[in-house]
């Protein structure tokens, strides 16, 4: 049960740390230190709800279909690897600004609707969340939850630290560098993973 929650810890942070949309704006609102704890709140509760889909809509599936298993063991395989290829993509190619501070505050309202639509609009959202985490779930049976439930604290864990902790962080990340170091190690964690699933080993 450790193990499976272990893995499923570092495949849920590994899939968060990619910058993007929702969690540039999470970054934005933590410099900003405008309503970050509902934001905070608000992306990580997302995350588990479709977490929580992926892991138990994919057992119902697969006691309907037990083929299906192999089929999107191998297809988060493949996914894996296009991930980790595009992080290196990134770290090679040129420098990547965010502009965290633009813009203003805004109501809490209206903060919200944008957080939402990031999370619950975003494709990407649900091939990590429920497609692939759901996916590898199955690699731990009698311990889809417990993988699961590690999958869903990572969400908690970097939402919170990168809302919270945004200000401490922002003159490392203005360094092109500090980017390029954080892409390698996604990449790298994320065919460690692929490798790990294809050879039937959980991570």
């Amino acid at each position: 049960m450790i193990q499976a929650a272990v893995a499923g810890f570092a495949l849920g942070f590994s899939l968060i740390l990619a910058i993007g949309a929702q969690n540039a704006f999470v970054l934005r609102q933590g410099l900003r230190g405008a309503h970050v704890l509902a934001v905070c709140l608000t992306c990580a509760v997302s995350d588990a709800a479709l977490i929580a889909l992926g892991v138990g809509g994919l057992a119902v599936v697969e006691a309907a279909l037990p083929g299906v298993a192999p089929m999107l063991r191998w297809g988060g395989v493949a996914f894996l690897l296009v991930y980790g290829a595009l992080s290196f993509r990134r770290a090679l190619g040129p420098a990547e600004a965010l502009e965290p501070a633009a813009g203003g505050a805004g109501p809490l309202g209206a903060t919200l609707a944008t957080c939402l639509a990031l999370t619950w609009l975003n494709p990407h959202v649900y091939l990590d969340t429920v497609i692939l985490i759901g996916s590898v779930s199955t690699q731990f049976e009698g311990a889809r939850w417990a993988f699961g439930g590690g999958a869903m604290v990572a969400s908690f864990v970097f939402f919170f630290s990168l809302g919270f902790g945004a200000r401490l962080v922002r003159p490392v990340f203005r360094k092109p560098a500090a980017w390029r170091v954080l892409e390698v190690v996604v990449g790298l964690t994320m065919w460690a993973i692929a490798a790990g699933l294809a050879f039937g080993q959980g991570v």
